[in-house]
């Protein structure tokens, strides 16, 4: 990657990402886009514009101005928020999706696309969930994220075009708030910790789902990114993760650092449905053998990451 174009920048992925990738390879050569106009490091610390990615035209036409040989392509509607939602979010999700494709062929750009355990559905093995098995996700967000592994599967094959992908988990970030997804308790219960040292979580105790923390969610995509092309024998959607753990476990963790935290229930039954059709625990081998992948952070180190973080993010001092 050597000039890369960034969609979606300013969502939770895209926030830290853009940074990330300013740092490694410069800060001219990284355009973040999104739909509004963005402050801080992701709008004035490099390259930005406005782009609604459903825009095959004005995105194309930015594309190769800034001549792109990457596009990341990170702009969606997230799980919860699709299904109050599900034709603007199959829209955004899978419409602007395509034309980032057709964008990504046009101007001979390698392409990056986030999929998620969202993907999977009731009827996938939920323990050591297989790199390939049955995906029958009952979500509008899944059933894009499928739509669009298939898709660019098929781009790569029809068309050649470089297409690559990952499966996320949730992602555990101090920097972007939660904004609509299902594994968001699992942010929201840091901040709650150090502002409140309560959090009241909206899934139910013993729900397990797959989780990372952002600094290996970022190595990750540029390590697939940059990996030998001839070794990917997946190329799109492989499974990676770094924990799993239920509501009960990560308040433990939390209490090594904040003992007086406190954690109750208040189910939400839309999210807590949404958890139940998800993996408990996915198989990583694939992105392990075929480009190394190799996460980081276990839980408790995130924990205590995350609470020192937020803490200097609000102005407080140690614990």
């Amino acid at each position: 990657m050597k000039r890369i174009l960034v969609t979606g920048a300013g969502g939770q992925i895209g926030v830290e990402l853009v940074p990330y990738l300013r740092s490694r390879y410069g800060a001219e050569n990284v355009l973040a886009t999104a739909r509004k106009p963005l402050s801080g490091p992701v709008g004035e610390g490099g390259p930005f514009a406005l782009l609604d990615v459903r825009d095959g035209n004005a995105f194309a036409a930015l594309a190769k101005s800034f001549g792109a040989d990457s596009i990341l392509h990170l702009a969606g509607v997230l799980s919860a928020k699709g299904e109050s939602d599900p034709r603007t979010s199959w829209d955004i999700n899978v419409v602007g999706s395509t034309t980032a494709l057709e964008v990504a062929r046009e101007c001979g750009a390698a392409f990056f696309f986030p999929s998620s355990i969202a993907a999977f559905g009731p009827s996938t093995p939920s323990k050591n969930t297989p790199q390939d098995t049955i995906q029958r996700p009952t979500t509008i967000y899944g059933v894009a994220k499928v739509t669009l592994e298939l898709l660019c599967d098929y781009y790569h094959r029809k068309f050649g075009l470089d297409t690559r992908g990952l499966r996320f988990p949730g992602l555990i970030s101090y920097e972007a708030l939660p904004g609509g997804g299902t594994t968001d308790y699992a942010v929201h219960i840091y901040y709650d910790a150090v502002r409140k040292g309560h959090y009241t979580s909206f899934i139910a105790r013993g729900t397990c789902m797959d989780m990372m923390y952002m600094p290996d969610a970022l190595a990750a995509v540029v390590q697939l990114m940059e990996a030998d092309p001839s070794k990917l024998v997946h190329r799109n959607a492989f499974n990676i993760s770094a924990m799993s753990f239920d509501p009960e476990e990560i308040a433990g963790s939390i209490r090594k650092f904040l003992p007086g935290f406190i954690l109750d229930y208040n189910v939400d039954p839309l999210r807590q449905g949404i958890a139940e059709s998800w993996p408990d625990s996915l198989d990583c081998t694939a992105a392990r053998k075929e480009w190394g992948f190799a996460p980081e952070y276990d839980l408790d180190r995130m924990t205590e990451d995350m609470l020192v973080r937020i803490r200097e993010k609000e102005g407080l001092p140690p614990a």
